[in-house]
């Protein structure tokens, strides 16, 4: 990760991170692995805890704790033993945190901000934690200063569509052993993650793909795109494979699971999983059975079987290895110049979101364009004056 490598060179010399205390939940595995230990060489002491059980890589954590990471996580961590790894991980009393899906920050609120004397602010890197943040601002009950990666433009262009759309795939294929080319494709939601995963769909040869969406700007978009938009109910008995996207809840529920076709596979690549309905489709079945690894089938009472993917849970990352490196280089570098920012100057901030200093998106680009060896065109001085009107 060349990115993560040369910015690491900086922190050393530079000496920006020396005694920070830095909180991480983030989906431990190899890639992830390698942002903690930047901040560990970097003079940080870290403590990180997984933002999803079946994502928790037990043999990264062990790499990590003999690296200097303390770590409070568990590959399948029942879910009080997952609140209780937040809590640990919480307990360093961090001067900046990495959040992932707002797990931290609603600990931090609910126990109140007086606990943890010597916070900043922190960081958040998903549309749902992103959702959260934005709601808790509106209403007054966000007590520190957030920066808002999610939607940095080095990380939604990239991460959010390419990452997701190629890991959701990649994870998908692998678990089930079926062909995506020829067959019908729904996707819940057309956010930046649903753009990527309809575009790989189709480039993998599926014959037809349907959008679903209540946004009608998203669905505008999709239909000009070429993709087929419709409710799910009307795409329910069509589609041979299901993903949601959309960072919300019961987007295949109760109200469709009869509507399904015989042998049609469910998988979710939003944060939580509650877009599939796991609870109500366990009730529905008349069976239950693992057909394989991180694959259960519900026989309905129609007679007919549909599948799961990994609980429902995060596809990409419960059923794979997740984004590309490539992508999650440039996304962690977002990630750790932000840190650096919200400890060196978080504390002339007011509570708040915040985007990205846009000098912060611009240099990682740039660094990822210098290391794919390609070149651009710079403004000339009349060029600025003109556009800049002086």
């Amino acid at each position: 990760m060349p990115l993560l490598a040369a910015i690491e060179d900086g922190f050393k010399r530079s000496g920006v991170l020396n005694g920070a205390k830095i909180a991480m939940s983030i989906h431990l595995e190899a890639k992830t692995a390698r942002l903690a230990r930047l901040f560990a060489r970097s003079g940080a002491t870290v403590y990180a805890t997984g933002s999803n059980p079946l994502s928790t890589q037990d043999d990264v954590c062990a790499a990590l704790v003999k690296s200097g990471v303390t770590v409070f996580a568990a590959h399948n961590a029942s879910a009080d033993e997952y609140q209780e790894h937040l809590i640990n991980a919480l307990a360093i009393r961090p001067n900046v945190f990495i959040d992932d899906g707002g797990e931290f920050i609603s600990i931090i609120e609910e126990r109140g901000i007086n606990e943890w004397p010597r916070l900043i602010g922190g960081c958040e890197e998903t549309t749902t934690g992103v959702n959260r943040l934005r709601a808790r601002a509106k209403s007054g009950l966000l007590s520190v200063p957030m920066y808002n990666v999610n939607d940095a433009k080095c990380k939604r262009l990239f991460d959010n569509r390419y990452g997701t759309g190629q890991s959701a795939w990649d994870a998908i294929m692998r678990t089930t052993n079926l062909c995506v080319a020829g067959s019908i494709v729904v996707v819940g939601g057309y956010g930046w993650c649903g753009k990527g995963v309809a575009q790989r769909a189709k480039a993998l040869g599926a014959r037809r793909v349907i959008i679903t969406e209540v946004d009608p700007v998203a669905a505008l978009e999709a239909a000009m795109e070429g993709f087929e938009v419709m409710p799910m109910a009307e795409a329910a008995p069509l589609g041979d494979f299901f993903i949601t996207v959309t960072g919300c809840r019961d987007i295949i529920g109760e109200r469709v699971f009869d509507r399904l076709k015989d042998g049609a596979v469910l998988a979710n690549a939003g944060h939580f999983d509650v877009e599939v309905n796991v609870a109500a489709l366990r009730k529905t079945a008349k069976a239950v059975f693992i057909a394989r690894e991180n694959i259960e089938g519900f026989e309905l009472s129609n007679g007919r079987t549909v599948y799961l993917l990994a609980e429902g849970r995060l596809v990409n990352l419960a059923a794979g290895n997740g984004h590309p490196v490539e992508i999650m280089d440039m996304s962690f570098a977002l990630q750790a110049m932000c840190v650096a920012e919200m400890f060196t100057n978080g504390h002339k901030l007011p509570p708040g979101l915040y985007p990205v200093p846009e000098e912060v998106d611009s240099e990682v680009a740039g660094m990822k364009l210098a290391g794919m060896g390609i070149k651009t065109d710079r403004l000339t001085k009349e060029q600025r004056m003109y556009i800049t009107g002086r």
